[in-house]
């Protein structure tokens, strides 16, 4: 009938090896602005040659709808267009945060946090200069806006039609969708060649803000009461009793996990290290239990292991970890400033705003440029752990009138890629100035590289550097009496661990008080360095343990063994 438009096959002709090129590139074009990567460290992206999942579900529905419409309608390119952008700056968004901020995107922090950060920086401009750059922007989405409905159009015109009546195009298609479909599955083969998806990153970001705003949803992944909880509602003179005014240290070591003790080779190299530092704690008149836990994390996402303690919550589910951060559930910084303690977050590996500290509450939190670092930058992470201790002393130093605090230290200097290793300086009032290091040393330490391929050996050094400064941090005169906890974050990748690695970390208490590590012995823990190896249990478990080691007598019902499964054997 005249009246009706044409069949798509009728449509279809032979399309000039010109226009073949231009709509190859096309694809390409489309395909490369969903499967950038980030340019670590910076907001700056790089390309990719991997396949995007969302331009193969693209592609799909431009079929589709050619197939059954025939040609779009510029409204309906402007649909597909619009919906591609969104797809890319969620792109954007998750690559960029990641780089920057050492974590995924979240939007229920990232969207109050980016407007204020954008105030902040215009009121360093001038109003033309904030006009401009404003201008600037928008003109780029406008942009790219117009490049991706040409490409579309391009793509609907030449490609589109060729693939409905090409054999190979549908077979080219059909291997497509089972490689993203494999790799949607988890399937680790196809990684080198599938990018990651954006779309799961809507859906989290929109399954993290319906649960935020939503009490029953909280309800159903947080437990209804902690320890932290409980140690609230009992009699304040007595849920801190046992430690009597001594000050309290967690400190968290980067990436120290199990492998220390369970790798032959680790355990070989080093033992004489680890002697070492029981030694270190014997004549500084401290005594030393430990036991095995297992971490929520492994190989990165610290995150969970830091905020799963202070919390008491179990956080294995990154999704609990980020719903979390949305109430107003109390830690272990609120009930230690309800015992009179001020709370100190020293966090040496931060050099970006990190909103999440909100939640953490802590009355002082140092970042890396709060430390005034002037000595010469080691590696990825510039500042060892050695000066983040002493510098903390510095500036905040124990004496008499100062309140008794509680410290949490994520160190950060034994991280990936594990080099280069910060020289020792036993002279801790040096490490402290701007030539920390002998000439020589320096030398030595910056002339390494890290061996991409093979970070087993600099990790033992690295781990050889952790014990040394922190036996030799032990031994420094003490104004007055803390008790340390230290805890090993995860374990390092799997190039280190090698393959079904176990989730285990190591804790450590130290202490004078040989009564109140009596109490963490009647949990589990084994006196000296040598843990039990059967882990007591998650991570997070360690909270209310501590508690009841610091609690006075009676406050908690006598612990009991726990069994293989609770401790997840």
């Amino acid at each position: 009938m005249s009246g009706q438009a044409p069949p798509p096959a009728a449509c279809i002709a032979r399309v000039p090896w010109r226009r073949v090129g231009i709509a190859v590139v096309a694809l390409l074009f489309l395909n490369g602005l969903l499967s950038f990567r980030d340019w670590w460290p910076t907001p700056g992206i790089l390309p990719d040659h991997r396949l995007a999942p969302e331009f193969v579900w693209l592609w799909l529905a431009l079929l589709a709808t050619v197939a059954w419409r025939g040609p779009l309608s510029p409204r309906s390119l402007t649909l597909f267009a619009l919906v591609d952008l969104l797809l890319v700056l969620g792109r954007y968004a998750d690559v960029t945060v990641h780089s920057l901020f050492g974590r995924p995107i979240n939007l229920y922090w990232d969207g109050a946090q980016i407007p204020r950060f954008l105030w902040v920086s215009a009121q360093e401009l001038a109003w033309w200069q904030s006009a401009g750059l404003l201008a600037s922007v928008g003109l780029l989405w406008a942009i790219l806006f117009w490049l991706l409905r040409r490409a579309i159009a391009v793509v609907v015109r030449d490609a589109v039609p060729f693939a409905l009546r090409s054999r190979w195009a549908w077979a080219g298609t059909a291997l497509a969708v089972l490689l993203v479909a494999a790799n949607l599955a988890g399937l680790r083969a196809t990684w080198p060649v599938v990018s990651k998806p954006v779309i799961p990153t809507y859906w989290r970001q929109a399954q993290l803000l319906a649960t935020a705003f939503s009490p029953q949803r909280q309800a159903s992944l947080l437990p209804a009461s902690t320890a932290v909880d409980a140690a609230l509602a009992a009699a304040p003179e007595s849920v801190l009793a046992a430690l009597r005014g001594r000050d309290v240290y967690m400190i968290m070591l980067e990436s120290l996990g199990a492998v220390v003790y369970d790798d032959a080779r680790a355990e070989q190299a080093l033992r004489p290290s680890r002697n070492r530092f029981a030694a270190d704690i014997a004549a500084s008149g401290r005594q030393v239990v430990s036991a095995f836990f297992r971490s929520p994390t492994f190989a990165g996402g610290s995150d969970l292991a830091h905020l799963g303690l202070l919390s008491g919550i179990d956080l294995g589910d990154p999704m609990r970890h980020d719903v979390l951060l949305t109430t107003q559930r109390p830690t272990l910084n609120a009930l230690f400033r309800a015992q009179g303690y001020q709370t100190f977050g020293l966090y040496p590996a931060l050099d970006w705003e990190w909103p999440e500290r909100t939640f953490y509450g802590f009355d002082v939190f140092l970042a890396r440029r709060d430390l005034g670092y002037a000595g010469p930058a080691l590696g990825f992470w510039e500042i060892p752990d050695q000066f983040s201790a002493a510098r903390f002393e510095q500036l905040y130093p124990r004496t008499g009138e100062a309140p008794p605090r509680f410290v949490f230290f994520p160190t950060i200097t034994c991280h990936l890629p594990f080099s280069p290793v910060p020289p020792y300086q036993p002279d801790w009032s040096r490490v402290l100035g701007p030539q920390p290091f002998d000439a020589a040393q320096l030398a030595h330490a910056l002339a390494e590289q890290p061996n991409w391929l093979d970070m087993f050996p600099d990790f033992l050094r690295m781990a050889n550097y952790t014990y040394q400064w922190l036996g030799a941090y032990l031994r420094q005169p003490e104004p007055r009496e803390a008790v340390y906890v230290l805890i090993a974050d995860h374990q390092p990748a799997a190039n280190i661990t090698g393959e079904d690695a176990s989730w285990d970390v190591p804790v450590h208490v130290v202490a004078r008080d040989g009564a109140i590590l009596a109490r963490f012995v009647e949990q589990g823990f084994r006196p000296g360095l040598e843990p039990p190896r059967q882990a007591l249990g998650p991570l997070h478990t360690l909270t209310e343990m501590m508690l009841r080691a610091f609690a006075a007598p009676g406050v908690y019902p006598p612990a009991r063994p726990r069994s293989r499964a609770e401790a997840g054997a």
